[in-house]
């Protein structure tokens, strides 16, 4: 492929990436304008709406004042104020990560990996910025810098792991015992975080189910209607990566916050007020006369992640005559250390402001769940990798048999 071609193709790449993420909040408010509302108020209200909305999916602050009067409806205290909103509905940055991840596999393509990324990132940010000024307004007005950056670094980090996927790994001359270290602690704190949050979906899911009546109950209270309900679904499929999160956070210990002065975890839940979204309803709000077993879901991901790293660790090491036991404890206390970053970090992605008065404060505390992370993971994974382990490849060979 040509270079103008591939300038063309990768600005396309950015510009249908953002399309997309801004379409899905805007088709449903699109119909609520015309359906609803019989196309009287103007469309650029639920065209900042939409923007709104996607800005907030990638973590950029947004800045609300609400009118009298629905602040007074509100009963909540500070209400009048102009609010700031900061918590991420993480599916929209998801969504743009993923688009990422193809536009950076379709770039690897082209022969013209640094023009096509490149062309992607200005693009995507030159966008980006044109779609938050135009959201630009006096009752609601988003971060122009964040809402130029965010989304953009969403995109960029996709196609980064897009352009890595499509490069075929060459020969590797690294010392092998550090190659093994640093692969297997890796290998270790990614399984473990994925072990973990996948357990905390399967748990969502499972509360959802069990409380569908709960959620049935709230979509009926809220009076939406078949359009306004089809707009609050998909606000909570956006929050649902969120829930996901706060999941891993209440399996790892310390929990996450509902507005300030509450507390959800295994150990106690004092849940005040919260606001009147059908997902929030699956929430527990009672203590779990079991819930110190949630602890476990950790300890074992972090177990099995060490046990699963030992193949790659036997792979590298299988020539070097050397103890093995210095790239095994690097393996688990890499794999704590790695698993706690990474789990801080998604945990302060959920966190944030949601609202005014007590709602300020919604999500984990990410250095808790951070901590928590890397003592149960490095522990754990530790205890996983070390659990076989195998002699030298030479000294295995000079081993007798029975």
């Amino acid at each position: 492929m040509t270079r103008r071609l591939t300038v063309l193709f990768s600005a396309l790449e950015a510009i249908v990436a953002i399309a997309i993420g801004v379409a899905i909040p805007l088709v449903p408010l699109t119909l609520v304008w015309a359906v609803q509302f019989g196309f009287a108020p103007a469309f650029t209200i639920f065209w900042r709406g939409a923007v709104d909305v996607w800005l907030l999916g990638h973590g950029v602050d947004v800045t609300f004042r609400l009118d009298p009067a629905t602040a007074a409806s509100l009963g909540l205290a500070g209400a009048d104020q102009p609010v700031l909103v900061t918590i991420a509905l993480l599916g929209f940055a998801l969504l743009t990560a993923l688009l990422g991840v193809r536009a950076g596999g379709r770039i690897a393509q082209t022969g013209h990996r640094l023009l096509g990324s490149l062309v992607l990132v200005v693009v995507g940010g030159a966008v980006s910025f044109g779609v938050t000024l135009s959201a630009l307004h006096v009752d609601a007005r988003p971060s122009l810098w964040q809402g130029t950056l965010l989304p953009t670094l969403a995109l960029a980090i996709g196609a980064g792991i897009g352009l890595i996927a499509a490069t075929r790994p060459g020969a590797r001359r690294a010392d092998p015992v550090l190659r093994a270290a640093i692969g297997g602690a890796l290998r270790a704190g990614v399984v473990a975080v994925a072990l973990t949050v996948g357990a905390s979906a399967v748990a969502v899911a499972l509360l959802v189910v069990g409380h569908y009546g709960e959620l049935i109950r709230l979509y009926e209270a809220l009076h939406t209607g078949v359009v306004g309900g089809l707009a609050l679904t998909l606000g909570q499929v956006a929050l649902m990566p969120d829930v996901v999160i706060w999941a891993a956070s209440w399996f790892t210990g310390p929990g996450f916050a509902l507005g300030t002065g509450s507390h959800v975890s295994p150990l106690g839940t004092a849940v005040g007020p919260v606001p009147a979204i059908p997902l929030l309803g699956a929430i527990p709000t009672g203590d779990l006369a079991f819930g110190f077993v949630g602890l476990l879901v950790p300890v074992v991901a972090a177990f099995l992640a060490g046990a699963a790293a030992r193949p790659y660790l036997n792979r590298v090491l299988a020539d070097v005559d050397a103890p093995r036991w210095p790239a095994v404890l690097a393996t688990g206390l890499g794999g704590g250390i790695v698993g706690g970053v990474l789990l801080g970090l998604l945990a302060w992605t959920a966190t944030g402001s949601a609202g005014p008065g007590r709602l300020a404060q919604v999500g984990p505390d990410p250095w808790a769940v951070g901590l928590a992370a890397a003592a149960e993971f490095g522990i754990a994974s530790l205890i996983g990798a070390a659990a076989s382990i195998p002699l030298p490849g030479r000294l295995r060979a000079r081993a007798p048999i029975g």
